[in-house]
């Protein structure tokens, strides 16, 4: 009879663990779908960004291999160029917080111009902003490049067909009610067909040759 009631015992016992596993189980489960639940509601989306605009007041060689000067470059390119960027937050329910913004251009791959700075932004859920990144100044700097630059430069102006690359570097977060992200790296790259000529000197507003093709990593 001993051994009759152990064994009974030992059942009840197995049956409690067993409930209170399940019990731990289930709960568990229902807090990961209510988490689950909570990400898929205020999760972010990342930024779109296109182009709307390149204007070019200034895209040329300045300086050449016969130079004699020592403090002009062999090869370089003078640049003053803006272009119109516009952000489109397709989240309605994360804002979106910009910092530490870097802007540049290149031409095939080298900078033609000194980078700029962009101020911190907000942008509110499902809000569009402008950013208009201007490079050069009021009077172009000339930055050195390789000699193929300057005459892939020359050859593109003739046939009005010249892309530039544009760049923005810097960090975001995202803001929905009290919950806020860490800081991530934002990488934005946009390339740019333009329909800059050998006139580019004072052009201002040029067209664009191709919808810009804006990649966003953030």
């Amino acid at each position: 009879m001993e051994t009759s009631k152990n064994n009974l015992c030992d059942m009840h016992r197995s049956r409690r663990r067993a409930r209170v596993l399940a019990t731990a189980l289930l709960a568990a489960l229902l807090a990961g779908a209510a988490l689950l639940a909570v990400y898929l509601t205020y999760r972010p989306a990342k930024p779109q960004v296109s182009v709307s605009r390149a204007a070019v007041y200034q895209l040329e060689s300045a300086g050449n291999s016969s130079s004699s000067s020592s403090a002009a470059a062999p090869y370089a390119i003078a640049a003053r160029v803006q272009f119109t960027l516009l952000l489109h937050n397709p989240s309605d329910r994360a804002a979106v917080l910009y910092d530490g913004l870097l802007a540049y251009v290149t031409y095939r791959g080298e900078p033609v111009a000194p980078p700029a700075e962009l101020p911190a932004v907000v942008q509110e859920r499902g809000a569009d902003l402008a950013l208009t990144p201007s490079f050069g100044g009021a009077e172009a700097e000339p930055v050195p490049v390789s000699e193929i630059t300057v005459r892939a430069l020359a050859g593109d102006c003739a046939a009005r067909r010249v892309l530039l690359r544009l760049v923005i570097l810097g960090r975001v977060r995202y803001r929905s009610g009290l919950f806020r992200t860490g800081w991530r790296d934002l990488f934005v790259r946009c390339d740019v067909t333009t329909g800059v000529g050998v006139d580019a000197a004072g052009a201002g507003g040029v067209p664009l040759i191709e919808y810009p093709q804006c990649f966003v990593d953030a």
